[in-house]
């Protein structure tokens, strides 16, 4: 038996992308709304990057790519951006309408308004100012499938075994759980560094929601996506964007034309 989860519904304006996104049940990405663009994203060994700016603010940007409902549980350097707790799969998200794309702007702090996520340095972000600064820079969506309705039935079915049903599942969730801080241990790290990009608690603005019912396929995300962030200078020092190319020189010409008269 599955036990039923109460999420939110995101009911946030549908835009536009056409950057390049991560993941394959949903496009994520992150947007600029204070530049007003979408995040360029940059492959190194593996793994999504972007350059963040600080002081800008940003949004999780989310596009759900199935037909139907999508249940997307979003982590913030190691938080769940709605609960605050230290992020685990198996907590509250956003359900995700079919092939509607949404911006997850804030940490939400009621069903009407949400605080501005923007970049920010380590010891301002959310994460460290609530004791929790080992995961930031990175940002995680656990997406999961909705249960299919079960056919219609004649007779209600025996389940004398539902009391060890109940049980495999706690354990089952335990080990999900397990498995995500695994995941966080093995993402790159940097506690040492004092420089990190985090995200900050910001402006309080308008985001209306309400609680919808969603009841997980599985016990475990059908797909996590994960984008690393930081600064533009310590994404440039560990060789994950490129370095700019210099200005090219005008190249002296030997023979560039008439003698003209000098300056009286």
């Amino acid at each position: 038996m599955k036990i039923l989860k109460t999420a939110c519904a995101a009911l946030l304006a549908a835009v536009s992308s056409h950057a390049a996104a991560v993941g394959g049940m949903a496009d994520v990405t992150l947007y600029d709304r204070s530049d007003g663009r979408q995040l360029p994203v940059y492959w190194h060994e593996g793994r999504a990057y972007v350059v963040g700016k600080p002081g800008n603010e940003y949004a999780v940007r989310i596009r759900n790519r199935q037909r139907e409902d999508v249940l997307g549980v979003i982590s913030v350097d190691g938080v769940n951006v709605i609960t605050g707790e230290t992020a685990a799969a198996a907590q509250s998200g956003y359900v995700l309408a079919p092939y509607r794309q949404f911006d997850i702007s804030g940490w939400r702090k009621n069903m009407a308004s949400t605080a501005a996520f923007y970049f920010t340095s380590l010891p301002d972000s959310y994460a460290a100012r609530t004791g929790r600064p080992d995961n930031v820079g990175v940002i995680g969506v656990a997406l999961y499938r909705k249960k299919a309705e079960p056919p219609p039935v004649t007779q209600a079915p025996m389940s004398p075994t539902a009391p060890f049903a109940s049980g495999e599942l706690a354990r089952r969730e335990s080990k999900a759980a397990a498995a995500a801080s695994a995941d966080a241990q093995n993402a790159p790290r940097a506690a040492e560094r004092d420089d990190r990009l985090g995200t900050g608690h910001g402006r309080i603005e308008a985001s209306h929601t309400r609680h919808v019912g969603f009841e997980r396929a599985t016990s475990e995300p059908a797909e996590t996506v994960t984008i690393y962030y930081d600064s533009y200078r310590n994404l440039l020092a560990r060789g994950i964007v490129p370095q700019p190319v210099p200005a090219r020189l005008p190249v002296p010409n030997p023979f560039p034309g008439f003698v003209s008269d000098p300056p009286a």
